[in-house]
């Protein structure tokens, strides 16, 4: 990781949390960006929904059976996800938090790290 921009970093987890949404879950977001925010990494993917998804937004048990769904794969998946970040940063993951809107077709996943991460760019900064 070393000489590696914050900027860079994010961009490498956006990358591959795409990566793995398309070979887990079928289909990637359309977009993905990524925070570092010292020991919390957030990920906001836009454009999760499938079109069938889509679909079953326009009721509200559609709505809360996608939100299931995706709580529970993201469940099975949980250990994959911590491992890519922690190949990526270096860190190990203390917590993971998801929800997704039925709504805009947004989720969000949060990461808590064992450590500062956001740190060691703004070191760089300085020197």
């Amino acid at each position: 990781m070393e000489k590696t921009t914050k900027g860079q970093l994010e961009a490498k987890i956006s990358e591959a949390i795409i990566k793995f949404e398309k070979e887990f879950m079928g289909r990637g977001p359309l977009e993905a960006n990524t925070f570092i925010i010292k020991d919390a990494i957030m990920i906001r993917c836009k454009g999760v929904l499938t079109p069938a998804e889509v679909q079953l937004t326009k009721t509200q048990e559609g709505a809360k059976l996608i939100k299931r769904t995706r709580m529970q794969l993201l469940e099975g998946a949980k250990m994959l996800l911590k491992n890519i970040v922690s190949d990526i940063t270096g860190c190990k993951t203390k917590s993971l938090h998801s929800d997704i809107s039925t709504k805009t077709g947004e989720k969000v996943i949060v990461f808590i790290l064992d450590q500062n991460l956001e740190s060691r760019f703004k070191y760089l900064a300085i020197k």
